[in-house]
């Protein structure tokens, strides 16, 4: 067993946590879980598993994951969010890795994103990939709002990794679309602390962009009626997020 914790971040992921701590067993002693207020079962739900749990209030995704990485026993750290398994492969892969002592390298994951029990396998969500196992003592997340990033050194290399994380986003478009309106705003906020301004092309002409990119230059259609209305979702996230930074520098005067 490779000496590599596991960090959670949670809010009220009580339908799907339990799935993604089954898919880590056996591969680590140290899991941990860091929950910001959530109101559903998912507390008792990380308590029928061997992990530590963290609870604390929003600070913000990149601050919240940090602390956990600080709380982890060893110093590389496979990140994930509640609603993301491994696979069988990158399981055996994780468990046979050779981790370099120095740490200065990171590793790349592929991804595979669902809805339901159906695979995305075309549109904005093909060939998803991030950086996830990192060493603690060398890379951290930024502070962003929303859509965090590792802060990497430049003299780092990047490794590919077999096997795949199962991303199951969407329980349902319901689930989805709200979702969407509260990452909207966040980014929104995200964008209007950098002094971005909404011009009215990125009101009206991005939302139509993305769509043409993700249903038809990306496939999209390829997945049928779940590809054209997560192509569909997707426009519509891109509209919200300039709407309400048009709405947030209008308060601002």
């Amino acid at each position: 067993m490779n000496k590599i914790s596991v960090v959670i971040t949670t809010r009220n992921e009580a339908a799907i946590l339990a799935n993604t701590l089954k898919s880590l067993q056996g591969l680590t002693d140290d899991i941990i879980v860091v929950d910001n207020g959530s109101t559903d079962d998912t507390i008792e739900i990380a308590g029928q598993f061997n992990v530590k749990l963290l609870q604390t209030g929003w600070l913000g995704f990149g601050p919240t994951k940090n602390i956990g990485n600080d709380a982890a026993s060893y110093h590389w750290i496979l990140s994930l969010d509640a609603d993301e398994a491994i696979d069988d492969q990158l399981k055996q892969h994780l468990l046979q890795l050779q981790l370099p002592a120095d740490g200065q390298i990171v590793y790349d994951l592929s991804f595979k994103t669902f809805i339901g029990k159906h695979q995305l396998k075309f549109g904005e969500y093909a060939g998803d990939h991030h950086i996830r196992l990192f060493n603690k003592k060398h890379v951290q997340w930024n502070a962003a709002l929303v859509h965090e990033k590792l802060i990497l050194p430049a003299h780092f290399t990047v490794q590919k990794l077999k096997g795949h994380v199962l991303h199951y986003t969407m329980k349902d478009f319901e689930s989805y679309s709200r979702k969407l309106f509260h990452y909207a705003g966040l980014n929104a906020l995200k964008l209007f602390d950098a002094g971005k301004k909404a011009a009215p092309a990125k009101i009206y002409l991005s939302p139509f962009v993305s769509f043409v990119i993700n249903y038809i230059f990306k496939l999209g259609f390829l997945d049928g009626w779940r590809g054209y209305t997560s192509a569909r979702l997707s426009a519509f996230y891109t509209f919200l997020k300039y709407a309400r930074l048009k709405e947030l520098w209008q308060q601002d005067k």
